[in-house]
């Protein structure tokens, strides 16, 4: 039995380490040895997962992506992708936070963090469970108006920009817009740096749903 069971994949901090290794005096030396021989994975300065070699239990990148910086949530690629709405595979992990940008870089992937305003975080977000670990990530309505809210260039002026966008550009599952909520994609427009593009998302989705 591993001492890291009853963490399984959470990400945890020196605290917790010392409590696993009561006896060890010098935790960030016991931390290092442990990183060394592959038991942990340093996720930032201070910052650790245990490997799935030893508790059995894959990674979410979901959930470390909660823990590095935060408070923050999963969006864009990464979230549309999670939800089976894109078919590229995303290797970069894309969240938003209301803190300042900052990128991360670990063994197990590539972190970026976009910020925005306190008003329009707290829009279409959720908390989702996976594999009996639960971490925030966007709704599918969010992760869309996130990716066009911050694409450096993305400005529709018309609704077949849109269409092009969602079909070509991303190859969206387009038979899901009829299970998308306006309503949040409405209030995203509210605070968004693109109004006048989200609020042509708005128009396109109703368009399409013959609202």
């Amino acid at each position: 039995m591993s001492p890291f069971d009853f963490i399984g994949n959470v990400p945890f901090d020196l605290s917790v380490l010392s409590s696993i290794f009561p006896r060890n005096k010098q935790i960030s030396d016991k931390a290092r040895m442990l990183e060394k021989t592959g038991r942990i994975i340093r996720l930032k300065k201070g910052l650790y997962v245990a490997s799935q070699d030893e508790t059995g239990k894959a990674l979410s990148r979901e959930l470390i992506a909660n823990h590095i910086y935060g408070p923050s949530y999963v969006s864009q690629e990464t979230a549309l992708r999670y939800y089976g709405l894109i078919p590229e595979r995303v290797y970069l992990v894309k969240s938003i936070t209301t803190k300042h940008s900052r990128n991360f870089k670990n063994t197990i992937g590539y972190y970026h963090y976009q910020n925005c305003s306190m008003e329009y975080f707290s829009i279409g977000i959720r908390i989702e469970e996976s594999c009996g670990i639960n971490f925030m990530i966007a709704t599918p309505e969010k992760a869309l108006c996130d990716l066009i809210n911050f694409g450096k260039s993305l400005n529709f002026r018309s609704l077949k920009d849109v269409s092009i966008f969602l079909e070509d550009d991303i190859r969206f599952d387009m038979d899901f817009i009829d299970n998308m909520n306006i309503e949040i994609i409405e209030k995203c427009a509210e605070y968004s740096r693109k109004q006048k593009s989200i609020d042509l998302l708005t128009k396109f989705m109703k368009h399409e749903r013959n609202l």
